[in-house]
């Protein structure tokens, strides 16, 4: 990898070096699910994060910096009504609950979002949206360590897909292919 001065620069709204930029790609999407995206703070400067995108394109969503001190997470958002959490296992809501208002998406790999439901215990009692393993083939900058492991933007895809039907996903999955194909076409994320 080459280093850090010899790097291109990158576009500071969606983090990808200049020549790769989404920024007019980017699509809006109104949900009537909010999304909280709470993203680790080792994440935000990863070129590879897509949860930053995510919550560009979604206008029913705040970002907030898990670990940042100048930004304090008001956990009391989590106390909603209808407030679930995306997550591979847990207290998954009954079958016959509400669809939620608010879903909770943890921004981070598996290690960091663990780490973040042992750090803000209001998390650990939220019902939780489980997602099917992705299918094979599904395109992947960064390995996973998890079977369900995917990315953020994928997920909140998948999520939007099962809370509020395939049409409202739609430009979001269009996205994260797009995301997907620009960066491997280029063979890099600088």
């Amino acid at each position: 990898m080459p280093p850090r001065a010899a790097r291109p620069p990158r576009c500071p709204r969606c983090n990808l070096a200049i020549h790769l930029c989404l920024c007019a790609e980017i699509p809006r999407v109104e949900t009537r699910t909010r999304i909280l995206l709470l993203q680790h703070i080792m994440e935000v400067s990863k070129r590879s994060n897509t949860g930053r995108v995510a919550a560009l394109a979604l206008t029913n969503a705040k970002l907030f910096i898990h670990g940042a001190r100048a930004e304090a997470f008001d956990t009391a958002v989590l106390s909603e009504p209808g407030t679930w959490l995306l997550f591979p296992d847990g207290p998954v809501a009954p079958p016959d609950a509400p669809a939620p208002r608010q879903l909770v998406v943890l921004d981070g790999n598996w290690s960091q979002a663990r780490r973040m439901t042992q750090r803000l215990p209001a998390l650990r009692a939220l019902p939780r949206l489980v997602l099917p393993p992705p299918e094979p083939g599904l395109l992947r900058l960064r390995d996973t360590s998890h079977p369900s492991g995917m990315s953020t933007l994928d997920a909140i895809a998948r999520a939007v897909a099962l809370l509020e039907g395939p049409e409202a996903a739609a430009p979001l999955e269009r996205l994260a292919a797009l995301r997907v194909q620009r960066i491997a076409d280029c063979g890099t994320l600088n």
